[in-house]
């Protein structure tokens, strides 16, 4: 039997956070500082987004 390739590359899930534009750790840690400078309970998915961000360029 022939081995057959398969490129599943392109239906990998991605483990970086969607929503989050394309920032560099320090710019991403200012944005995290910002947001919880001053609680607000609207921007809890940010926060949850950029320490995900972060925590993916940990690892």
């Amino acid at each position: 039997m022939p081995e057959i390739q398969v490129d599943r590359s392109d239906i990998a899930p991605s483990i970086l956070p969607a929503g989050i534009p394309e920032l560099s750790d320090d710019q991403c840690l200012a944005c995290l500082a910002r947001a919880v400078e001053a609680p607000d309970s609207a921007r809890l998915d940010e926060v949850a987004a950029l320490i995900g961000r972060l925590a993916v360029a940990i690892e």
